[in-house]
């Protein structure tokens, strides 16, 4: 009976919360007009996946054995402020919205032949703890939308929700790019029940790249199981591209 008491307060709170946007529409992250996430700003996510150019500091240590990264844009708004709304400001309905503009990148990236199928992601690791205040990893639903709008288009992709990082690293807010390596160094793991098939090639996923640490140690940890990282694409990144094309 306990059970079942939570279950219809949760449902109470779902339904109050669903009148009041309708009642109340939560405006476009990007401009503030009309939302959730405006075409105008959702304009922003529909270009061609761009070559990032790895910062230094990961192309020193790893960049030979990193896969192609990619991004569909710029870390900058009004993708920046929808990428914030919905991992610190409790804006959940947006991650699943960018996850289609990902899934979106993945199939322009098969159609060029760069993306193998099955197409099988990999979410780049977030501290659980972290992931306890948002009420779940954003960056897991991205790829899960991602996935189902592949899928939807008769192009097979699974999720593999297989990194985690230990709690023993910190919060990387507001850490260089040297202390954010050292921070994760040897604390991404794989998590063998979440694991890909094998024989799979995945694609690693994440929201940002700023200094590549995540992306190096989430392939590190990876190859170490003997995954194979075919590539890495990013919602948007702080470095920018290589070349024009």
């Amino acid at each position: 009976m306990a059970a079942l008491g939570s279950s219809i307060l949760q449902a109470g709170r779902l339904g109050v919360a669903t009148a009041l946007d309708l009642v109340l529409p939560r405006p476009c992250p990007g401009c503030g007009g009309p939302g959730p996430w405006c075409d105008g700003c959702a304009a922003a996510l529909r270009g061609r996946p761009r070559r990032v150019r790895l910062p230094e500091l990961v192309a020193a240590g790893d960049d030979a054995r990193l896969p192609p990264t990619w991004a569909l844009t710029r870390y900058t708004d009004p993708v920046r402020s929808a990428i914030v709304a919905g991992k610190e400001h409790g804006r959940r309905d947006l991650p699943a919205v960018l996850g289609e503009a990902l899934g979106s990148g993945l199939l322009r990236l098969h159609r060029l032949g760069l993306l193998p199928e099955p197409i099988w992601l990999v979410p780049a690791p977030s501290r659980r703890a972290a992931a306890r205040v948002r009420g779940g990893d954003p960056v897991t639903v991205m790829a899960g939308a991602a996935a189902r709008f592949a899928a939807g288009r008769g192009h097979p992709a699974g999720v593999a929700p297989c990194l985690v990082t230990a709690g023993s690293a910190r919060d990387s807010v507001g850490l260089d790019a040297a202390a954010r390596a050292a921070n994760l160094a040897d604390r991404v793991r794989l998590l063998g029940r979440a694991a890909p098939p094998d024989g799979a090639r995945v694609v690693v996923i994440d929201d940002v790249l700023t200094t590549g640490a995540t992306t190096a140690a989430a392939c590190r940890a990876l190859r170490t199981a003997g995954v194979d990282v075919v590539a890495v694409l990013v919602i948007a990144s702080v470095p920018g591209w290589i070349g024009t094309r």
